[in-house]
């Protein structure tokens, strides 16, 4: 379950995700719906090299070689000629009328229409794939001025804050202390993610497409399990392109959870990923990124990070609160290649993203197959999603407005991984009411198997266990106004707990009640 915090931004800007590998089964559905509900209001980042921002319906903005153009219509001053005596007066811009001239229709200009917030664009993180809302999305926007004289010395910034409360409706539930629970929702669960993000533009010295991008973030949460209590980085990175934006690279401490997979909104939830190394916003680690565009719509990322700890978030982020640290205890690399497809909406053309992933982690992980023996030092992950647009609601307007569905499916090694399979469908629409086009809806089914290892283990113990757990989870988000959002969201699951449990704790009910605001 992860609240993404950045994640954010349905707006769920995941916390980002919270998975520890001691409560992996409340962290995987539980919170799938807090991670979904922090971004909701955001969209999926489109690729730097050939996309624009997919922002709500607003003002055209033209892009030539992946720069911004802003078209400002220019009055020319003129100094009118003498007029004989007899000639009425006329104004030296002012076209000919019908009238005057009837022998020819007068012609008109379409006025461009000029978005006021396009150059702020540039100074938005760049490198991820999920677009946090930017600045006419936020509730300051630019009073004052500020934001536009901090651009004017390249300066870019944004922070959120999220607050979520998740609790088990199911009748008959056992219940528990809040520093005693088994799962997120057994006793009402509140959390607290604050982000600030501020970028600097290098493109400014020349260097293409330049940026080095600060962050902090602040979080809290009643469970610790979910989130322990920290305040620290989220992320410290430098951007820049290479070969007209052919190669991207990136570096620094980053949150791969935002630049791998595509953990948009509505899923898929990164169950597998998380447990098998990858960085996120709370659990920020150094890494290399490296992107090579094939074209438009093919690409090829590859990272090489320091990997989380192999005993969990928790471990990780009791260890390293700050996020500064260079490694933690038995973390070794993690290295990541996705291929993938995407073709952003257009007119006509609705959105697919086609991608495929690999991970293998060198750190030293508990042997579940032998947990008397020392520690494997070998890890994996293997991953497949796809997302489709299969109805354009705007396509002339807006055409990222509309239906989409998604398939995801991801494996591990169940010697090493409590979680050894994950797979997910799902449902969700992008402002289908006209009326409401910055809502979002989404639906998702999801089962997760427990690695057999670790199941037989408990098993010889006497304990009650399950082999998987199954969740289906539902969730309406509502834009309140701009930089503000609201989610509304149910979970079912059956084997909230991961792997024992008791007959009190077989299913759980959880209704989710979040909040986002961007400034």
């Amino acid at each position: 379950m992860t609240v993404r915090t950045r994640s954010a931004a349905v707006p769920v800007f995941s916390t980002r995700s919270i998975i520890s590998k001691t409560g992996l089964a409340t962290a995987v559905c539980a919170a799938s719906l807090v991670c979904s509900s922090a971004f909701a209001g955001a969209e999926k980042i489109s690729d730097t090299r050939s996309e624009a921002p997919d922002e709500a319906p607003g003002p055209a903005i033209q892009k030539q070689s992946g720069a911004i153009i802003s078209i400002r219509s220019r009055r020319i001053n003129r100094t009118a000629p003498l007029a004989a005596p007899s000639a009425p007066a006329r104004a030296t811009n002012t076209p000919d009328s019908r009238h005057d001239r009837p022998d020819k229709v007068a012609e008109t200009k379409r006025r461009e229409k000029v978005d006021p917030f396009a150059k702020f664009d540039h100074l938005r993180e760049k490198g991820i794939w999920l677009n946090i809302p930017g600045p006419a999305d936020t509730i300051n926007q630019d009073k004052g001025g500020v934001r536009s004289a901090l651009a004017n010395l390249g300066i870019g910034y944004v922070g959120w804050t999220q607050n979520s409360l998740i609790d088990n409706r199911m009748p008959n539930a056992a219940k528990s202390t809040i520093f005693n629970q088994r799962y997120i929702g057994e006793s009402p669960t509140f959390g607290t993610v604050n982000s600030m993000i501020v970028t600097y533009d290098l493109g400014r010295f020349g260097i293409p497409d330049g940026q080095i991008t600060m962050g902090v973030e602040q979080q809290y949460w009643t469970r610790k399990p979910a989130g322990p209590d920290r305040v620290g980085i989220n992320t410290i990175a430098y951007y820049q392109t290479f070969f007209d934006r052919t190669l991207e690279l990136k570096m620094g401490y980053l949150g791969n959870h935002d630049e791998f997979l595509g953990m948009n909104p509505f899923g898929p939830t990164p169950v597998i990923l998380s447990q098998a190394g990858m960085s996120n916003n709370s659990a920020p680690t150094p890494a290399l990124n490296v992107r090579y565009n094939l074209d438009d719509r093919l690409y090829n990322k590859i990272s090489i990070q320091r990997s989380v700890s192999p005993d969990g978030q928790l471990a990780h982020m009791s260890e390293n609160p700050t996020g500064l640290n260079w490694r933690t205890a038995n973390a070794g690399i993690l290295l990541l290649d996705e291929f993938g497809y995407k073709n952003k909406a257009a007119v006509g053309s609705p959105e697919t993203w086609l991608r495929a992933g690999i991970g293998f982690n060198d750190s030293r992980y508990p042997h579940l197959a032998y947990p008397i023996q020392p520690r494997a030092n070998a890890n994996s992950a293997y991953y497949v999603a796809v997302d489709r647009q299969f109805w354009q609601s705007d396509a002339e307007g807006s055409p990222a407005r509309g239906i989409y569905g998604g398939f995801s499916a991801m494996y591990a090694p169940s010697d090493v991984n409590k979680v050894s399979h994950y797979l997910e469908v799902r449902l969700y629409a992008k402002g289908l009411f006209s009326s409401r086009p910055g809502d979002q809806i989404a639906i998702a089914a999801t089962n997760i198997a427990w690695s057999h290892f670790a199941v037989d283990a408990a098993l010889a113990k006497g304990d009650l266990v399950h082999r998987d757990s199954t969740a289906i989870r539902g969730r309406y988000t509502a834009r309140l106004a701009p930089g503000v959002y609201a989610t509304l969201g149910l979970l079912y699951i059956n084997n909230p707990t991961a792997i024992t449990y008791t007959r009190q704790t077989g299913h759980a009910l959880n209704v989710l009640v979040s909040t986002s605001v961007f400034f």
